[in-house]
């Protein structure tokens, strides 16, 4: 609760700094206070409690995937004072909209009550509408402010029916009641249909096919650090939630709730890789790359009681990969019309050091071994394998395969192709945060216990 308190203080800090003209001061100030948040939230780990009658509940998962949040907050911030320094005037807003976005992930996944759920996903749905549609003169950057509130609306109305179902068949909105109530028998039909609902708008919000539709749009049309905000921190936040939602209301997905997730774990991946491998914009690329890494999460599911660990460590390495590879993408694409692979020809001769960390990157995310990417892989196959669930297994190694097909791709493009564009100066923030993800992807990999013994 404290760590949500100083979130939404620190916001609000941000949007009084342009009234004092601290414009200078505001990115390394929000820095600070980030850091400082993170270390307030750690020292939460240890200290279980509730407030506001079981409202906000603070255990090590939200304590370990709130530290994850702000970690790549952190980051986003970092980059977001060169992304955003031809609008100097908007600056504090865009600071403020992300650490506001923050504060609806950790509610997202601290609460206790069904009304919390609901109003931080809408804090985080709504400040990614503005992110989208923030190049107000750019049709493409409009479209996917439409695109995606439209979409994103119609799946809050979902989740906010079955929550309307769950409490008329439970008389209840807090997790704990209602699981109670959900082990026993007895309970109305509209029960089951209420997760259902709910299953499908949180489907929506990780862009799981078939329900993936928008995120190509979204993501090519949206500026490029709105998109890495979606590809990364979005994605992860609505993982979690969704893996809350379902253990904190049923002690056990019934056989018919894991067949379909077995189904749309296989749909997302395979539809991902397959659309992905068509692609020449990377934003789009990695837009049907999400669709599929959406796939590989949702295995963690079928083992629902022993998921939280494994989900943990998948999520931190899809991320951490994400925001590496999203910061060069930036600075490579930055002053460019468009965000085509023929903008990374060359990429190996001109900036060694920035092709080198969007290959580790790549390869993470297509799991190859050393990086944390491949082990996160591994781990969840078997897993899920000791579930019972070996064709899901055999589909993610088929498609862990495809996927090397389109990483590749921009591989060859930054090494074995002439540069068409001229060589220009990296803001050292470009370096540090491309460096630092890629790195702590690494350690990761290096010593994944660390981050799969946190919450066992």
């Amino acid at each position: 609760m404290n760590t949500l308190i100083a979130i939404s203080g620190l916001g609000v800090f941000c949007l009084i700094a342009e009234i004092f003209n601290l414009r200078k001061l505001l990115v390394p100030f929000a820095l600070l206070g980030l850091f400082v948040i993170l270390g307030l939230n750690i020292s939460e780990f240890n200290a279980p409690s509730a407030y506001y009658n079981n409202m906000v509940v603070v255990d090590k998962f939200s304590v370990a995937f709130s530290s994850l949040f702000i970690i790549l907050t952190i980051f986003l911030v970092a980059l977001s004072g060169d992304f955003y320094k031809d609008h100097p005037t908007k600056l504090s807003d865009f600071i403020a909209i992300k650490i506001f976005l923050l504060a609806g992930s950790v509610a997202m996944v601290s609460f206790g009550n069904l009304s919390m759920f609901f109003l931080g996903i809408e804090v985080l749905s709504i400040s990614l509408y503005i992110l989208a549609a923030s190049r107000r003169l750019d049709v493409k950057s409009n479209e996917a402010g439409m695109k995606y509130f439209l979409l994103g609306s119609f799946a809050s109305g979902i989740i906010l029916f079955g929550i309307c179902l769950i409490y008329g068949a439970t008389g209840y909105f807090d997790l704990a009641e209602i699981k109670d109530l959900s082990s026993g028998a007895g309970l109305p039909v509209w029960f089951p249909i209420g997760i259902t609902l709910m299953l499908i708008g949180m489907l929506f919000k990780i862009a799981a096919a078939p329900f993936h539709f928008w995120a190509p749009d979204v993501y090519e049309g949206s500026p490029s650090m709105t998109t890495a905000t979606m590809s990364t921190l979005a994605k992860v936040v609505a993982m979690a939630t969704l893996y809350k939602l379902l253990i904190g209301m049923t002690s056990s997905l019934s056989p018919t709730f894991e067949m379909v997730i077995v189904v749309i774990s296989i749909l997302s991946m395979t539809v991902g890789n397959i659309m992905a491998l068509r692609q020449k914009n990377v934003k789009r690329m990695l837009a049907f790359s999400g669709v599929s890494h959406a796939g590989f999460m949702l295995m963690a599911l079928l083992s629902l009681s022993t998921a939280a660990s494994m989900l943990l460590y998948y999520t931190a390495a899809y991320a951490l990969s994400g925001i590496a590879s999203f910061a060069v993408i930036i600075y490579v694409t930055k002053d460019k019309n468009n965000e085509d692979i023929d903008n990374f020809n060359g990429l190996g001769k001109s900036n060694p050091l920035m092709a080198a960390i969007l290959t580790a990157s790549l390869l993470s995310m297509a799991g190859i071994p050393v990086f944390a990417g491949f082990f996160a892989k591994f781990m969840l196959f078997s897993q899920t394998i000791k579930a019972g669930f070996l064709v899901v297994v055999i589909a993610g190694v088929i498609n862990s395969i495809i996927s090397v097909g389109y990483y590749f791709k921009l591989i060859i493009a930054m090494y074995t192709k002439e540069a068409t564009n001229e060589k220009t100066t990296v803001p050292l923030v470009y370096y540090a945060v491309a460096f630092l993800a890629i790195l702590l992807n690494i350690l990761m990999g290096v010593y994944p216990s660390f981050v799969i013994n946190l919450l066992n």
